[in-house]
């Protein structure tokens, strides 16, 4: 890897902390992109794993106080690790070209309907019902292209939790994902040992970034936050799109 990529890639990772600092998702949709179109999603997604795994557990142990309900929680959680699992070996055999530009269209059509229905959200009722196969959807794009976020945050975003509730149930969920990925990319071949090397090397810009986001985050009001997570989901979604076209 040039040191002009590396540099690259070191200040996605630091704007990714700050995001993920800030409202507890997000972290990916800078440096995976970024990767998969200058290498391949392969070494996008074996590389970001590391940092995925050290920012998500630190994030679980600082908000471990303030998880919404456990079973529900856990349930999502959970379900997004096996499907983490199916999409791994998803990774390892196809194209995600078709599967990246349909979800991307899922979530700016989602992102239109909410600002045109601002007050929208999902009933409690309604969010514990649709929890395990949105959990599990999720899981299949992260084990596949590295980015549940437009399924999982889209979600999460409907339910309408607060920016102390969101954060510790998707670091949860990111984690138990990540778990998941690592021995399977390792027994596919798809973790190798200099992927590995610049996974652990990446946790540390990541790291620099998330108490900047942090700081910001806490200064955040729920209508903000809100605006902030919509404009993340979009700009995820057109990198999604991006990816097929370069």
């Amino acid at each position: 890897m040039s040191i002009e990529l590396l540099i690259l890639v070191c200040v996605a990772f630091v704007l990714g902390g700050i995001l993920k600092g800030a409202t507890g998702a997000g972290a990916p949709f800078l440096a995976v992109p970024l990767m998969a179109i200058l290498i391949d999603v392969p070494f996008a997604v074996a590389v970001f794993l590391m940092p995925n795994i050290v920012s998500n557990a630190w994030q679980v142990w600082t908000y471990r106080d303030d998880f919404p309900e456990w079973r529900f929680s856990w349930g999502f959680a959970i379900a997004g690790l096996v499907g983490a699992f199916v999409g791994t070996f998803a990774l390892a055999l196809f194209s995600s070209g078709v599967l990246t530009t349909s979800v991307a269209l899922v979530v700016l059509a989602y992102v239109a309907f909410r600002l045109a229905n601002p007050g929208w959200s999902l009933t409690w009722p309604q969010a514990q019902k649709l929890v395990l196969p949105m959990g599990g959807i999720g899981g299949i794009f992260q084990g596949a292209i590295g980015l549940s976020a437009p399924i999982s945050v889209t979600f999460m975003s409907a339910v309408g939790l607060a920016r102390a509730q969101f954060i510790p149930i998707m670091s949860l969920y990111f984690l138990c994902m990540a778990s998941m990925q690592l021995p399977t990319q390792v027994g596919l071949g798809i973790m190798t040992w200099e992927r590995f090397v610049y996974s652990c090397l990446a946790v540390i810009p990541l790291l620099l970034g998330m108490p900047i986001g942090e700081y910001l985050g806490k200064r955040f009001s729920k209508a903000v936050f809100d605006k902030v997570i919509l404009g993340v989901l979009t700009l995820l979604a057109l990198r999604l799109l991006t990816l097929n076209w370069f």
